[in-house]
């Protein structure tokens, strides 16, 4: 049986919100009505994902940026809705973000986005991780898949030294388990589970942050 239209209702925000945005709040906001508007239609994000819209979504997806030091160019592969890319950069002004998509309806919404939130440290590049012909500091990714293929289709992106931060749950360690055996073939000095939001958010966000030789 179908849920009543009431029952997937845009979460309201939490107050920690200010405090994790500052100065980019309002842009945050904006950011959020557009996916509420836009989400479904879209296949951005469903309406089952509106009332964690903020927690689950744009909050757990922020707070990555503290990973993030100023001046360094990231690039989130399979951006579909911006998440991570979007609120990190709101977040972390003083970083560079490509948001790489594939599909052009959500690569156009993304570049609208960008216009719209007048994020001058984002670009957007429709593309396959694959045919992308830059390197970056740091690439992010957000359910895209599995982290063994994930880190097939993003060391390339990243340069020597350089970061991989993939947003993970539960089973984090059985991921960077089964990654092992990449290691010496894709150069990889050694994988990391962080806790991104800590002391912030009731459910931290786990990252997996692989760093390469």
């Amino acid at each position: 049986m179908a849920l009543a239209p009431e029952n997937f209702q845009p979460e309201t925000e939490p107050a920690i919100a200010v405090e994790i945005f500052g100065a980019g709040i309002e842009k945050a906001r904006a950011y959020a009505a557009a996916l509420v508007r836009d989400g479904d239609e879209l296949g951005l994000l469903g309406p089952r994902e509106m009332p964690k819209l903020w927690t689950r979504h744009i909050l757990n997806s922020a707070v990555v940026a503290e990973l993030v030091s100023p001046g360094k160019k990231v690039a989130d592969v399979g951006s579909g809705a911006g998440l991570p890319g979007i609120p990190m950069a709101i977040a972390q002004p003083q970083a560079q973000f490509v948001l790489i998509e594939p599909m052009e309806r959500r690569s156009t919404w993304l570049q609208q986005q960008v216009s719209e939130l007048g994020l001058d440290n984002v670009r957007v590049l429709r593309a396959r991780a694959e045919e992308v012909g830059e390197v970056f500091d740091m690439v992010t990714a957000r359910a895209v898949s599995a982290l063994p293929k994930l880190l097939k289709m993003t060391v390339p992106l990243t340069r020597d030294g350089g970061q991989i931060i993939a947003l993970k749950g539960s089973k984090a360690a059985d991921e960077i388990e089964d990654s092992k055996k990449l290691q010496k073939k894709l150069k990889i000095a050694g994988f990391e589970i962080v806790r991104a939001g800590e002391g912030r958010l009731a459910e931290p966000t786990t990252v997996v942050r692989t760093t390469l030789v």
